[in-house]
């Protein structure tokens, strides 16, 4: 998966667990929590909806890994290639 089609997954996944965000609005380092507003429990309903998706397991040590769609994109794609 590239770098491009991994971000798009991800803020497809997002999108589902904060409806209320649109995806055109949303830019590659923008926060989930401190600029999109995401709850703790939304942040692990991302994390879940990530792993059914990709068969990515995400450590809570790593969530500040995915706080942004840039680094997100960066920390799935190296996950999947490991």
């Amino acid at each position: 998966m590239t770098q491009e089609q991994m971000k798009s997954a991800f803020l497809e996944e997002l999108t589902k667990v904060a409806p209320d965000l649109e995806i055109g609005a949303i830019g590659d380092d923008d926060h989930i929590q401190d600029d999109l507003e995401l709850d703790s429990m939304d942040v692990l309903n991302l994390v879940a909806a990530l792993h059914a998706r990709l068969g990515i397991d995400i450590p809570e040590a790593d969530y500040v890994r995915i706080a942004t769609p840039a680094l997100a994109a960066d920390y799935l794609v190296g996950k999947l290639a490991a």
